[in-house]
């Protein structure tokens, strides 16, 4: 399963209400946290969060709404002696951009590891200890006015573990657990593979995250069949979509409905909302319309996405 928590749904500057945009994700004891905002820490205690073991922070891009509580948080992280690597992606430019950011955080306690995702994704065992080896993070290419990118994390499922087949091929069943997590097996200097055990794929999980963007054909791939999306929804009135493309390249609800909508996605949740808009419910109808199964994120919004049967 995966756990997300909406820990921060402003765009440009933070309010009473909303901090700014961040999501935070929990899978299997380790944890994502997409961008970092002004006030991240403060949304993250209020929701009942603890970011001090988060594994990845995935940058969306480089703007201060979207960086700027990284000082904070790195330099709480080494207040408590943290130790073990931090890892954190973004689109180009990653290490020049987080120059000063760093030497504003001054020496921390741990190694901080900067990196570019695959074009393909990465399966997240392969950088880290203990992930899942079904998880796997990959990013896309958004249209923003600075390089960006959105996120699309999803979680495997292996086949049914066929028991008769493990018997069949000598498989000690104090062995089989090793099978059923997409594992190797050797027996007498031959080597069970997991597919000679189980059955084909079932269904897995999918979440995506868009980060700031304009309406673009990367979206309605990225999110296909996502089991949820969270997508910025900068502007509520459909007529501000022209507003939207010369005010840096975001969206409206009824565009990022539009995504929901054609990519097939199982839930919509906004975020990213502009200062001029006091309650998002207000603007909801505009993307109900196209996509009824939006909701208005709201600071501290929390879901489980459950495998299905």
């Amino acid at each position: 399963m995966i756990d997300i928590t909406l820990i921060g749904t402003a765009a440009l500057m933070p309010s009473p209400d909303r901090a700014l945009t961040t999501i935070f994700l929990s899978c299997g004891g380790h944890s994502i946290l997409f961008d970092c905002g002004e006030g991240t820490q403060i949304a993250a205690i209020k929701a009942g969060v603890s970011l001090m073991k988060t594994d990845i922070i995935a940058l969306t891009h480089y703007h201060g709404d979207h960086i700027f509580g990284l000082p904070g948080l790195l330099q709480t992280m080494r207040s408590i002696k943290r130790t073990e690597p931090l890892y954190i992606t973004g689109p180009e430019g990653l290490q020049e951009k987080l120059e000063p950011i760093l030497k504003l955080t001054g020496w921390v306690s741990f190694p901080i590891i900067m990196f570019a995702l695959p074009a393909d994704g990465l399966k997240l065992a392969e950088l880290i200890d203990g992930w899942s080896v079904a998880a796997k993070l990959s990013a896309f290419k958004t249209e923003h006015r600075v390089p960006s990118q959105g996120y699309c994390f999803t979680l495997g499922r292996a086949g049914k573990f066929m028991p008769q087949k493990a018997k069949e091929l000598g498989v000690p069943v104090n062995q089989w657990s090793i099978l059923q997590k997409g594992q190797c097996v050797q027996l007498d200097g031959v080597i069970i593979l997991p597919e000679q055990v189980l059955g084909e794929p079932r269904k897995g999980l999918k979440f995506v995250f868009t980060g700031d963007t304009a309406l673009c054909d990367n979206l309605f791939t990225a999110t296909k069949d996502a089991d949820l999306m969270i997508s910025e929804a900068t502007y509520g009135e459909f007529e501000q979509a022209p507003h939207a493309i010369e005010h840096g390249r975001h969206m409206t609800f009824a565009q990022a409905a539009e995504v929901a909508k054609r990519a097939n996605v199982k839930q919509l949740w906004l975020t990213h909302y502009s200062h001029m808009i006091t309650d998002p419910k207000d603007y909801l109808p505009n993307a109900t319309a196209i996509f009824e199964n939006t909701l208005c994120g709201h600071d501290g919004m929390s879901t489980t996405l459950r495998f299905e049967n």
